[in-house]
């Protein structure tokens, strides 16, 4: 394969298509999650935890009641203003059918 070199203030970096990124470091390939939720949970631009929330169909009063926690609570994780403690977190993780790593990046 080849990839592009790019130089950013006099490093070199290599732009790899995410396809090929999610292979070479194994990126979620436990959670058999479809192409366009690993490249939306990749690119960061959005809390992971709405992401999987929204592709279970899930609204945030369920999810929080099914991981006890408040609604409230679970608004703060997905807007980023709370990081969620490792209890609410797995809590959350289970009730998505992830691994927790999923949810912390």
């Amino acid at each position: 394969m080849k990839y592009d070199l790019l130089h950013i203030q006099g490093k070199p970096y290599v732009l790899v298509p995410l396809h090929d990124y999610r292979s070479l470091t194994n990126a979620q390939d436990d959670d058999n999650l479809p192409e366009d939720i690993l490249d939306r949970l990749t690119a960061q631009e959005e809390s992971p935890v709405k992401i999987l929330r929204k592709h279970r169909g899930m609204t945030q009063a369920e999810l929080a009641r099914e991981a006890g926690i408040s609604r409230p609570y679970l608004t703060e994780i997905e807007t980023g203003k709370k990081d969620g403690s490792i209890r609410a977190m797995k809590s959350v993780a289970q009730v998505l059918g992830v691994n927790v790593g999923v949810l912390a990046a």
